[in-house]
């Protein structure tokens, strides 16, 4: 099996040495993705359950571009700026997935790149 990087036309581009995705035999591995504008390449700053869904878009993106879909994520984590926020990310999570959900972890990680509120990542199946 080799592995490939996955770079839709439209997307979020990457910040530093690493692929948005990279796609293994049959599994996808979704970098973490925060709340950068596809189409513009800016972060979009608000409330931390809009910066969650316009990473979540993103991850969308990668997975279809990847083959693959949200019904089929195995593994989701979730970086978290404060974990105060756990609550209402929950809460925003449940529009995304249903059951089985996927595996999950949720970390608070303090100061995120780009300052950042929530980054997210996921491991999915292909089919």
């Amino acid at each position: 099996m080799t592995r490939k990087a996955v770079h839709p036309d439209r997307g979020p581009k990457p910040v530093g040495p690493y692929s948005p995705a990279i796609a293994f035999g049959e599994l996808v591995f979704i970098s973490g993705q925060g709340p950068m504008n596809p189409d513009t390449g800016q972060i979009e700053r608000g409330d931390v359950v809009d910066e969650f869904k316009i990473a979540m878009s993103n991850v969308r993106l990668l997975l279809e571009a990847a083959g693959s879909a949200m019904d089929r994520v195995l593994k989701v984590t979730l970086y978290l700026a404060d974990i105060n926020d756990f609550a209402r990310v929950n809460e925003a999570y449940k529009a995304y997935f249903s059951e089985p959900y996927p595996a999950r972890s949720t970390i608070q990680a303090g100061r995120l790149p780009l300052e950042i509120k929530v980054e997210v990542d996921v491991i999915a199946a292909k089919s």
